[in-house]
């Protein structure tokens, strides 16, 4: 989850004028990227040999 003071920051660091989509493109980003770390924290991550197995799957 994104904390205020993270968007006002992503907020102040983009030029004077920007699009909408760029500043939730940025907020998707930086969204995602916290969910990741959140999940690497809890062990909820796989190794490079199960996402392989993973991936081999789909392929079939």
């Amino acid at each position: 989850m994104l904390s205020k003071s993270k968007v006002q920051k992503t907020l102040k660091d983009l030029p004077d004028t920007f699009t909408l989509d760029e500043i939730v493109d940025k907020l998707i980003l930086i969204s995602s990227i916290e969910e990741g770390l959140e999940q690497a924290e809890k062990g909820e991550t796989f190794s490079t040999d199960e996402g392989k197995a993973i991936l081999k799957k789909w392929q079939k």
